[in-house]
């Protein structure tokens, strides 16, 4: 590549989810909307887990810190979609891309290992449950999201160096409503090789390896819960993991849906589309999957909400 041809960047162009005028307003209104419900949502339940002592347990512990990672995991990208959009602007700088592309890892990354860490909580409760207050004491809880975090830190520092290592020529259009690792490493005109290489195992081994955790949790828990000789036991069992299978389910489907679907491959603007689903409608429903069909999280709500009400 001709050093002539390569410039100093400064800004990029986030080209959005779409490019015509008429929709804007409609996907200011819906992402707004979408933006609040999750932040109050996820809240509610930091709020509900931290006032209330019954939930003061390890699964709530660790569902209250997933619900402050899904808050920053929306906050790092929609914000500014907003603000471009409300502005008819496009644009990010340079530090600011490669800040939000820093931080939407991290989050990434910690939404995947707190739910490998939640999957293996219900695996000790299921199938040692008379070991569960000692294997799972509060040092080692605080201990499993203090590596969680370290991991995906040490994850998005290194991502994030290799992209600053990169040189970028005049044409900077990101066909997404952020700075996603793969489309800015694929503007790149110097070799990218390397990172491509680094990207791909990153992704296999923060795909694979918390997913094989999970999976084997799970097999671990179905075959305890199999054995268990009556019905309503059976029951009461799987229905403390239905609501962490159900986020699972609807985090790596929609993850795997974005990145592998036929259409998404073959068009840019199809994979932002696809991406909208883990980036912000998964966020949203978690605290519905969490709150509807848990006896806990609403009773605690409920008196959340009184308290309120008889404070004012």
């Amino acid at each position: 590549m001709d050093p002539k041809n390569l410039t100093r960047v400064s800004e990029f162009h986030l080209l959005g989810l779409s490019d015509k005028p008429e929709l804007q307003p409609i996907l200011f209104g819906l992402f707004l909307s979408m933006y609040l419900i999750t932040v109050l949502g996820n809240l509610l339940i930091i709020l509900a887990v931290s006032s209330d002592f019954h939930l003061h347990t390890p699964m709530y512990f660790f569902l209250s810190n997933l619900s402050l990672v899904d808050i920053g995991f929306t906050s790092t990208t929609i914000p500014k979609m907003l603000l471009n959009i409300h502005t008819q602007s496009k644009v990010i700088t340079y530090a600011g891309c490669i800040t939000q592309m820093c931080f939407f890892i991290l989050f990434a990354g910690l939404d995947d290992f707190l739910l490998t860490v939640m999957a293996y909580d219900r695996f000790v409760a299921i199938c040692h449950p008379l070991h569960y207050t000692v294997i799972m004491n509060p040092r080692l809880c605080g201990l499993l999201v203090l590596v969680s975090f370290i991991m995906s830190a040490l994850v998005s520092l290194l991502q994030c160096l290799m992209v600053l290592g990169l040189s970028f020529c005049t044409d900077l259009e990101i066909p997404h409503f952020f700075c996603e690792l793969n489309q800015m490493t694929q503007l790149a005109c110097s070799d990218n090789f390397l990172n491509n290489i680094v990207l791909n195992l990153v992704t296999v081994l923060l795909a694979g390896g918390p997913l094989g955790g999970i999976l084997y949790s799970y097999s671990k828990i179905l075959s305890s819960i199999w054995a268990i000789p009556s019905a309503q036991g059976k029951y009461k069992a799987f229905s403390t993991c239905a609501s962490h299978i159900s986020v699972v389910l609807l985090f790596y489907g929609t993850i795997l849906g974005a990145y592998l679907s036929p259409a998404s491959t073959h068009s840019s603007k199809s994979s932002a589309t696809a991406s909208v689903m883990y980036t912000v409608v998964t966020p949203m429903l978690n605290p519905f999957i969490y709150s509807l069909r848990n006896r806990d999280i609403k009773g605690a709500l409920r008196r959340l909400s009184g308290w309120q009400v008889n404070k004012g």
